[in-house]
């Protein structure tokens, strides 16, 4: 019976420290990656209410020389591929550690079964508030937009892009049957995911849904924004395609992410839409607060002007689609787009 009392109290010590660690690896980003004082505070007194239920009577039952757990390890361990890789898995980490924790504890602390399901359930609040914002920066990040038109070999043309260092995807058929639509939305949303590029759908909120898109891009007689976020949650992407001032101002108001901005030219993709021109870009850039993309006939030969009106980020259907080198062409997009950027030459919204 004592021996069983002795290895609660270290099943407790070692969980607890499990989680206070791994809350403070998220904490440090909160504060120094997304510069949110309310994240990282949350994180910072999650771990002190940890601190406050690790007693003295938990570490002293502490014996690191004889666990047989410190030499067990996993190669999944060893590396951390992306910044939301590392960000999962101490969040994996902490859920887990509150789980033993809350079961456990019921055997040492009738308090604690309790008191470590509300922990564990804000822990769970903060990785969907944590995947919207590490989405969002993701978003704000990528001066590229690529969106898709039917072509045969779409999946070697987005791969090629993605290889160029294209960031943000958006899978867009009118005309294609949803079953269609449903299977090329997969293996594209796993291709993006891949080389660590958001994947958003055009329109169709059911099938982003289906396949766990990052977001959806609705058009003006798409559903409302919030209807879109009823079904998605609220750590979705969602744009709107905005063609004149009321349009955008509307888009802000209803919680719009990021919104299109044009078409800046007349293009087949928009049939019988008069261009908005580059007087639009210019009234985005000093008028628009979120993330907006300039769009509609731009391709390596015209982007410089757009950029000159004020764009700092673009989306291209045809320069990628129609190209015989896809990942050149991305390649001179981004060139363009990430040197005015660098020098600091346009306002970034």
């Amino acid at each position: 019976m004592k021996g069983q009392k002795n290895a609660i109290k270290r099943i407790l010590d070692a969980n607890l420290d499990r989680a206070r660690e791994g809350l403070r690896i998220i904490e440090e980003w909160c504060r120094f990656g997304l510069d949110d004082r309310e994240l990282a505070l949350s994180c910072k007194e999650m771990r002190h209410e940890l601190a406050a239920w690790h007693s003295i009577d938990l570490k002293s039952s502490r014996d690191t020389p004889n666990d047989i757990g410190t030499e067990i390890t996993h190669e999944g361990e060893e590396t951390r591929e992306s910044i939301e890789g590392l960000l999962q898995a101490n969040l994996a980490r902490v859920q887990e550690a509150l789980r033993a924790i809350e079961e456990y504890g019921k055997l040492y602390d009738s308090r604690m079964g309790t008191a470590f399901k509300a922990l564990r359930y804000r822990v769970y609040s903060l990785e969907s508030t944590l995947s919207g914002r590490t989405l969002l920066q993701k978003l704000k990040d990528s001066p590229l937009y690529f969106v898709t038109s039917p072509e045969e070999n779409l999946e070697a043309i987005v791969e090629e892009a993605l290889r160029a260092g294209l960031s943000l995807v958006q899978y867009r058929d009118k005309t294609a049957d949803d079953t269609v639509r449903l299977e090329k939305a997969a293996r594209l949303r796993e291709l993006c995911h891949r080389y660590g590029a958001l994947f958003i759908l055009n329109d169709r909120v059911d099938i982003a849904s289906a396949v766990n898109a990052d977001g959806v891009h609705l058009g003006q007689q798409d559903i409302p924004i919030a209807l879109a976020r009823e079904f998605l949650g609220s750590g979705a992407i969602i744009g709107r395609s905005t063609t004149n001032p009321t349009e955008m101002e509307k888009a802000i108001q209803e919680g719009a992410d990021y919104v299109g901005v044009g078409p800046v030219y007349e293009t087949p993709t928009k049939p019988g839409k008069s261009a908005a021109g580059l007087e639009y870009v210019r009234y985005a850039l000093s008028n628009c607060p979120i993330p907006w993309f300039a769009i509609g006939g731009i391709d390596a030969g015209n982007v410089d002007e757009v950029i000159a009106a004020g764009a700092s980020r673009v989306a291209v259907v045809r320069a990628i689609s129609r190209s015989s080198e896809p990942g050149v062409v991305t390649g001179q997009l981004l060139d363009k787009l990430t040197s005015v950027r660098d020098k600091n030459l346009t306002i970034f919204r």
